[in-house]
């Protein structure tokens, strides 16, 4: 009998700058996929829903304050890595305070949806960029 998967949840934004362009953040040295593009976002915690799983990521990753009535939801990732299957919804958010600031140790670049082809991402972040091109 085959040993059960872990599931891993996960919950991402794309923050659109008033010029239609999506922030992404270079995974640092030393984490899993590191040197990869990806959206803000993390693990959705016990008791969390994923909008209020952005809210807190985007504040303790980058610096930034949104609402969860700000988040729209656009569409969802499922991949399935060496050890885990991932699953991780894509919101989208035009509306949040502050200037974004690497809190992590990660480097942040504002990019327009349809040069996203030219950051490596992970695998399962890649179905999500036609998405954003057809949105923006």
């Amino acid at each position: 009998m085959q040993q059960p998967r872990k599931l891993l949840l996960v919950a991402a934004v794309a923050l659109v700058d008033p010029d239609g362009r999506v922030l992404l953040g270079q995974r640092p040295e030393g984490k899993t996929l590191a040197g990869l593009w990806e959206f803000p976002g993390g693990k959705i915690e016990p008791g969390e829903t994923p909008e209020q799983t952005v809210v807190r990521e985007i504040r303790e990753e980058i610096g930034v304050e949104t609402k969860v009535d700000c988040l729209a939801p656009l569409t969802f990732a499922s991949h399935s890595y060496a050890d885990f299957d991932l699953l991780m919804p894509l919101f989208v958010c035009r509306r949040f305070w502050g200037i974004p600031q690497p809190r992590e140790g990660q480097t942040l670049r504002w990019v327009r949806p349809r040069q996203m082809r030219d950051y490596p991402m992970p695998p399962a972040d890649l179905p999500l960029i036609p998405h954003l091109i057809d949105l923006l």
